[in-house]
């Protein structure tokens, strides 16, 4: 078989490899964080978050329609991702071979001999292989995210380039340039990150096509930098920005149809490439002509986003931003929504804002005199900052919470009331953004990984590691990781590859700059704008809500290549001590092929094997099941949203619940749609109307002492909603800047409820609890101000106790008191989630917990014994993640809580029976014993269940003492970071000692307060 062939098939085997180890470690449904929502707008083409990925969409609907039924389109969606993955490896071996080929001396005519062979096909197959198995693209590649897919695009792409490298000198060769454009384009619709390639596609171009000096080089590259963006900023912005100005023109200066301007827009740009093609034809002008063709065939892929705009209009239920006409597509694909980062020039957290400049206008479609038009209904602004408060390549710009600006000041040791300097930024930049936020994630892939915790520059958690003692414990100060408890020693993720794969990549970069400089820049320049240049672009601030290694993929795919040629040096080193050069190509092969990926898929195989976990599934089912038929569930954050998207949008489950997001009550459009029904959903009730709460308008309103008013007076909450929006004058009060504001006048509000008699007849309480409950809602808003979604939350609530009562309204996990604004005390719980009740009981145990209102022990208990799955968490053999492991706190905490009220009740048998239930249901190997399982063994021990508690109290205690005893192995500085933390640690094992003691439990009191005794003294001697 002649090295083409063997290659192409060498190539095949590796991808299935790949797709074979990701069929088997694949989550078989849904995932946390966006991979509910583009399931969910997969099955039925819905509109996910901006600035969307509409061919990942179609894509994911075609692998959904093999599924021939609902439960199963999640496994052939998750599928496509592995296939995908699969396939982007062996293009990533192809690549490997054509650039080992090159250093090994191979022409592309003569065929290469047994020596050579060994090496070129053993380096794609390491190198191919080492990205299969690392961390990063491991991840994505068994869930439903774009990641793969566009990883596949990123792939392609770079190997394309070196396909036309190979025959650039030959006729007709410039055609993969226009496929590689097309490819680009197509990728807009799936991903970004696939345009980072440009600069290196440059590179090569340079390359071939002009004579080598520095100065060609870096013009090159900057040319690249340019094309980047052109298609990013030109392409996906520019356009469909101009298209919005005509449409806007066409409809409300000469009386046209919608859509008028942006299909004249279109035809008149289809009608200028097209001359733009002849002209460069007629003309001879070669460069141009490929160029405009490299230009259309990107918009052609571009179009992709036509889809959006036509689910959009049919009022999908998952409709993000809804992008139904090309003015609404701006802010869409903008990602307005999100708060967008300062590159070059901009302010620092703590620059003082001075006023709000107009940055744009926003439109609403509407009718005018019976015509369609475009309404102004209000401004964009930006902020204006104090002068000199702003510099060039601001890196400590997010001041959205006090969490991160307080970090920003502990991290640059900023004084409150100081305000920052350039010296800061570039601080924060190289040590955080570039080390802990690139870096970091780079050799969490090629070194090792600590854990699966979320740190933020302390020595105990998501750092990378060696699994070197004398590396990670002394020279990076890690400690020794070997003394901490359970959750930390024995976390799956903890990943030791002895920097195996990083330093085979050394050694693939020495022979690379000696061999062929060139190809090496070239690869270069993909790893660096891929990850240092990525960076930059990011601006990523601190205390972010989940790992973005994700983000950095490219910057690992680079090193994969040196990985593959790494062999060909291995084998060099090798030939000094076996002479037969056929044997040392074997050797080296086989040495690497052991060393690197077959160390990297032991190391990582367990933590990303999700092939027994559906989880995630279940938390969402448990909650869904949990609420009364036609409720409004209000829930908070991705992955307490996403997946019940997924139940109903793609299973059918459950869809007369009404799911609402709060952090997207204060957006108008979302507002807007509540006004609908959603599949068996009814519309959700308001107090005010569209004109109230289109674009900004009342987004911000203050509170305004009235002295009219008496303080311990309580407003109805209706009237309070109507005042809020009040047109008139009187109502209003004047802001420093001229501008009339409504304000709100009071801060005690009642809503109207049911009598007790009614609340019987209804259901909502036994005849025998009217004595226990206070059949009134009163509250107090605890601050001075108002947001949109306060007072969308307020105008549901208010509207629905005006019917009634008789829509049930329920508050997922995940929400805290102060997302209630003023409510908590009114929530009781009913297994995971808590309904608002329309009166108070008065004698529940929750108020001596912590915890939201009361409990609805009969439901609870029974949702807990006989409703709830578990997902993977009542086996030994299935991995659960920190942010899994965070959704399982609840069902502990809750047990805990629930035990507690069934034991006030006199039935101490069933809370132990629920507490054995849960205990079961999440092992020890799911979900360690940690802090929060506390709340268990109080309820254990107030059973009477002695010997349980006292097994959980030992386990748990053991693991909070192993951690204090692993901080004491950190120098001083690390041990100040983890503080709180420590303080923490020796707070819960104290209080498993009180409980202990006052439950008779005398041996296990006396020999937790003899360990914390010894480790006190422990302490004692190191700070002496």
């Amino acid at each position: 078989m002649n090295f083409r062939k063997l290659n192409n098939l060498s190539g095949w085997i590796t991808g299935g490899i790949a797709t074979l180890v990701y069929l088997l470690t694949m989550e078989p449904t849904v995932s946390f964080w966006d991979c509910g929502e583009f399931l969910s707008c997969a099955y039925n083409l819905e509109v996910g978050h901006s600035p969307g990925a509409p061919l990942f969409m179609m894509i994911q609907r075609i692998a959904g329609l093999f599924a021939g039924s609902r439960e199963h389109a999640a496994l052939y969606i998750n599928a496509w991702s592995a296939i995908a993955s699969g396939l982007t490896i062996a293009f990533l071996f192809w690549t490997i071979t054509y650039l080992a080929g090159k250093i090994a001396g191979v022409s592309k005519k003569e065929e290469p001999n047994t020596q050579q062979k060994i090496l070129i096909l053993g380096a794609g197959l390491i190198g191919a292989l080492a990205y299969t198995f690392s961390d990063t693209f491991w991840y994505s590649a068994v869930e439903a995210e774009v990641y793969a897919t566009s990883s596949l695009c990123t792939a392609i792409v770079f190997w394309a380039i070196f396909k036309w490298e190979e025959v650039s000198a030959e006729k007709y060769a410039d055609k993969w340039l226009v496929l590689i454009a097309y490819i680009m384009g197509l990728s807009l619709g799936i991903h970004l990150l696939n345009l980072l390639v440009i600069p290196a596609l440059a590179m090569v171009y340079y390359f071939n096509r002009y004579e080598y000096t520095l100065r060609g080089a870096i013009i090159a590259f900057l040319a690249g930098c340019v094309g980047l963006l052109i298609v990013q900023f030109g392409v996906l912005q520019w356009l469909p920005v101009i298209a919005s100005g005509f449409e806007i023109l066409f409809v409300n200066n000469f009386g046209l149809p919608f859509d008028s301007g942006a299909i004249s827009f279109i035809v008149l740009l289809i009608a200028a490439l097209a001359a733009s093609l002849i002209y460069a034809k007629r003309k001879g002008m070669y460069l141009l002509h490929t160029g405009m063709l490299c230009l259309c065939f990107v918009i052609l892929g571009f179009f992709s986003y036509l889809a959006p705009i036509i689910r959009s209009r049919a009022d999908v239920p998952v409709d993000m931003t809804n992008p139904d006409n090309s003015v609404s597509l701006i802010p869409y694909i903008k990602r307005e929504q999100f708060k967008q980062q300062p590159l070059l020039y901009g302010p620092d957290f703590n620059s003082n804002i001075t006023g709000y400049k107009k940055s744009g206008t926003i439109y609403s479609a509407a009718k005018k005199n019976g015509k369609d038009y475009y309404e102004e209904v209000d401004i964009k602004t930006e902020p204006q900052y104090e002068a000199g408060s702003e510099r060039f390549f601001p890196r400590i710009w997010d001041n959205k919470d006090a969490g991160v600006t307080g970090f920003y000041k502990d991290y640059l040791g900023i004084e409150d009331g100081a305000m920052a300097g350039s010296g800061d930024n570039m601080k924060f930049f190289w040590g955080y953004q570039l080390n802990w936020m690139w870096w970091r994630y780079f050799m969490w892939n090629y070194a090792g990984r600590q854990n699966d915790v979320q740190g933020q520059g302390d020595a105990k958690n998501g750092n990378w590691i060696s699994g070197l003692g004398f590396i990670d414990n002394t020279i990076r100060g890690l400690g020794d990781m070997n003394k901490a408890g359970g959750g930390y020693k024995d976390n799956a993720a903890r990943n030791e590859m002895y920097m195996l794969p990083f330093i085979l990549g050394i050694l693939g970069i020495i022979i690379h700059v000696r061999k062929n400089k060139r190809d090496f820049a070239t690869v270069l320049v993909l790893f660096l704008v891929t990850g240092a240049g990525l960076a930059v672009y990011l601006n990523m601030g601190p205390v972010q809500a989940r790992e973005r290694d994700y983000a950095f993929a490219g910057s690992t795919y680079a090193y994969a290549i040196w990985i593959g040629l790494g062999v060909l040096l291995t084998a060099q080193l090798l030939q000094r001590f076996v002479k037969n050069t056929i044997s040392s190509a074997y050797a080296a092969a086989g040495l690497c092929l052991l060393l690197v990926p077959v160390i990297m898929a032991k190391a990582g195989w367990d933590d990303h094997d999700r092939s027994k976990k559906t989880f995630v599934r279940a938390s969402a089912w448990n909650a869904l099941q949990s609420c009364a038929p036609n409720a409004i569930l209000f829930t908070f954050g991705d992955n307490y949203t996403y997946p019940l998207w997924y139940l109903q949008e793609v299973e059918g489950i459950r869809r007369d619940v009404r799911v609402l997001n709060l952090g997207l009550l204060s957006a108008d459009w979302y507002i807007d749609q509540l006004n609908y029904k959603v599949n068996d959903a009814d519309a959700v009730p308001m107090i005010w109307k569209k004109e109230d709460y289109v674009g900004r308008r009342h987004g911000y309103v203050p509170y305004r002492n009235n002295a009219a008013i008496p303080k311990d007076t309580y407003i109805n909450l209706e009237e309070v909603c109507k005042f809020l929006v009040s047109n008139k004058q009187e109502d209003k009060i004047q802001a420093p800047n001229g501008e009339s504001l409504n304000y709100y006048p009071a801060k005690n509000f009642f809503v109207a409820t049911p009598d007790k008699m009614s609340l019987v007849n209804s259901g909502w309480i036994n005849a025998a609890d009217t004595g226990h409950i206070n059949a009134s809602v009163r509250i107090t808003y605890p601050k001075d101000a108002m947001s949109k979604s306060t007072i969308t939350l307020y105008n549901i609530i208010a509207a629905i106790a005006k019917e009634g009562w008789k829509r049930p309204i329920y508050f997922g996990d995940g929400v805290t008191p102060d997302d209630l604004s003023g409510f908590d005390s009114y929530a009781r719980m009913e297994g995971c989630v808590y309904r608002l009740l329309p009166f108070k009981y008065t004698d529940s145990v929750a108020t001596a917990e912590e915890g939201l209102g009361s409990v609805d022990v009969n439901k609870s208990y029974d949702l807990f014994m006989n409703k709830y799955i578990w997902g993977g968490a009542e086996r030994n053999d299935v991995y659960f993640d920190s942010k899994n492991r965070l959704m399982l706190t609840t069902y502990r905490f809750n047990a805990g809580r629930i035990a507690n009220e069934l034991i006030a009740k006199g039935r101490k048998a069933e809370a132990i029976k629920l507490l054995d239930h849960v205990n079961k249901s999440i092992t020890e190997h799911s979900y360690y014993y940690d802090p929060i399982t506390y709340y268990m063994i109080v309820a254990y021990y107030h059973a009477g269940a002695t010997d349980k508690a006292s097994a959980l109290a030992q386990k748990t205690a053991k693991n909070v003492i192993d951690d204090i005893k692993y901080t004491l192995t950190l120098d001083e500085e690390q041990q100040e970071k983890l503080t709180a933390e420590l303080r923490n640690d020796m707070s819960i094992v104290r209080a498993i000692m009180t409980v202990a003691k006052s439950s008779g439990d005398e041996n296990t009191a006396n020999m937790l307060n003899q360990r914390m005794g010894s480790l006190m003294q422990e302490l004692q001697q190191q700070r002496q």
